[in-house]
């Protein structure tokens, strides 16, 4: 039985060309393409088995087989797949050529470090980078000076940032160090350096930062540069807990 008509942008995220917000930007900036005819509206809804879809003048390739990686990335790498400055990305320690429809999920700023999922699932993508669907991520924080409690309960509560109040977060201290504390920092939302700008508020200047989890999938041992594939337990985690079923078959 052929399947309905679904919106473009959900079909071109599901090949893995991006998430679907950049594919939504795609479609507006007039470089997608249905049988011939330029589309430049959101709702368009294309069957993918009978539709030709180019994007860039390249033709669309609906893939069966999904991509899930986990990489631990090390300080001093940026969480894009180029970058004119010339300075090292995730590019250099994953080997997108293989599957051009990779991309990174969410972004860790250039100055930390930890778990960063990769993916060509861009219905997954999507929903675990949107705030609505809230997906915890935790952080490992060493920030400067002895955090009292005054201040987790901060942190804990809310803090009201330029762009606007966070979320509630979840915080605990792990160990005290002579000048340092080492906090771990549950988030749901992804504000623009939000953990760094939280703890700056509450007078507690971040000093190093790590992603140890991201929804089910736990960094472990895994070393720095180096990436693993996601265990298809953690794959449908992922997917179970934005409200998708799990793939028929992952790589």
């Amino acid at each position: 039985m052929r399947m309905a008509p679904e919106r473009l942008q959900k079909v071109m995220a599901r090949a893995g060309i991006a998430s679907r917000r950049r594919c939504e930007e795609l479609i507006v900036r007039g470089v997608v393409t249905v049988n011939g005819q330029r589309v430049t509206q959101l709702g368009t809804k294309v069957d993918p088995e009978r539709d030709s879809i180019e994007v860039n003048r390249k033709p669309l390739a609906i893939r069966g087989e999904k991509t899930y990686l986990a990489l631990n990335k090390p300080r001093g790498y940026i969480t894009t797949l180029s970058d004119p400055f010339g300075r090292p990305t995730v590019k250099d320690l994953v080997d997108f050529s293989k599957d051009p429809g990779l991309f990174p999920v969410g972004r860790l700023d250039q100055d930390s470090e930890g778990l960063l999922i990769i993916s060509n699932d861009g219905e997954l993508t999507y929903r675990l980078t949107h705030p609505r669907y809230g997906v915890l991520k935790l952080y490992e924080a060493e920030v400067r000076g002895k955090a009292g409690w005054d201040k987790i309960l901060q942190l804990q509560k809310g803090v009201v940032l330029e762009d606007g109040p966070t979320a509630p977060a979840e915080v605990q201290v792990l160990r005290e160090r002579i000048d340092t504390t080492v906090l771990r920092i549950g988030i749901r939302e992804g504000k623009k350096r939000e953990i760094r700008r939280m703890c700056q508020k509450v007078g507690h200047p971040v000093v190093t930062l790590r992603r140890v989890a991201f929804g089910e999938v736990r960094l472990g041992d895994l070393p720095s540069g180096r990436s693993r594939h996601l265990t298809d337990e953690e794959v449908a985690g992922l997917r179970s807990s934005v409200g998708l079923s799990s793939p028929t078959r992952t790589v």
